[in-house]
């Protein structure tokens, strides 16, 4: 720690006093991960969870993803009560549950429900990298693996944000399950004509990768997203050799083919609605239930 960032806590510090004194709300703050810069909470959600200093994507809450691409007052969540049990009696591991969930105010490390975007309907899901990184376990595998049946019957475009370090290594073989079961829900929706659009943000790796994040039917990335099922370390590790620096990120997987767009966060919900209208102008069907 250096002498500036000593002052900067003790200037925080001596404010959130003052504010307490004078009877007003702490000023929230966040720090940027990438240049350590410290940030006005309000001011960094005002400004779609992007530094101002640095222009680096700051992990986004789930449902303030959600706000940012749905007509007003149109989400309506879905799956609410499922929670995770322990398994395999994996050690503490209902005390990390019960911390995430007081941490992040969800039950598990996805958001499901239906809203509409530009006035189309559709269903959503948004993994939270927040709850132990947005890791797949049985109740998110269940909750995707639910919401593409429900999408399904009621012949809606589905729509997934995924940011994960990949399988719940907790819950072991029952997390590792959940690959063969999305992937399965979702191409049993994609058969019966159903649009699955993947929207993968920073980072979504390992087994969230390697399953339903791989299948849509159109895949956007945010810009400098980690997109990947092994990390660089681990790769380079193996290999002995040294990758290069755009690696794995979403600009060197738009050149290479291996997803069909990246769209920054301010044109999140006018891509989606020009989808969603592409969409319908070609048959897809979208109703109310």
């Amino acid at each position: 720690m250096t002498i500036s960032d000593v002052f900067v806590r003790r200037k925080l510090r001596w404010n959130s006093l003052m504010n307490l004194r004078s009877g007003k709300e702490p000023v929230k703050k966040s720090k940027c991960p990438e240049c350590d810069s410290q940030l006005d909470y309000d001011e960094l959600k005002n400004n779609r969870f992007i530094c101002p200093k640095c222009g680096y994507y700051i992990s986004i809450p789930p449902m303030d993803r959600i706000n940012m691409i749905i007509d007003e007052d149109s989400f309506k969540e879905l799956y609410v009560s499922l929670k995770s049990r322990n398994p395999i009696d994996f050690p503490e591991y209902e005390k990390k549950l019960e911390i995430n969930r007081r941490k992040t105010g969800q039950q598990d490390a996805v958001v499901t429900g239906t809203c509409r975007i530009n006035n189309y309907k559709a269903a959503v899901a948004v993994l939270d990298s927040r709850f132990l990184m947005g890791s797949m376990g049985t109740v998110v595998g269940e909750k995707i693996a639910r919401l593409a049946e429900y999408a399904m019957k009621r012949k809606l475009p589905l729509i997934i944000f995924s940011a994960s370090g990949g399988a719940r290594m907790q819950e072991g073989l029952f997390s590792l399950m959940q690959m063969a079961k999305t992937s399965a829900a979702i191409q049993k929706f994609k058969d019966n004509g159903g649009l699955f659009i993947s929207y993968l943000t920073n980072p979504t790796t390992g087994g969230v990768s390697a399953s339903f994040a791989s299948l849509g039917d159109i895949i956007i990335a945010e810009p400098d997203a980690l997109i990947c099922f092994a990390g660089p370390r681990v790769i380079e590790q193996t290999i002995g050799q040294k990758l290069p620096p755009d690696f794995q990120h979403s600009e060197f997987l738009l050149e290479h083919g291996m997803i069909d767009m990246i769209v920054e966060r301010k044109d999140m919900k006018k891509t989606l609605g020009l989808l969603l209208g592409m969409h319908k102008e070609s048959g897809g069907i979208q109703v109310d239930g």
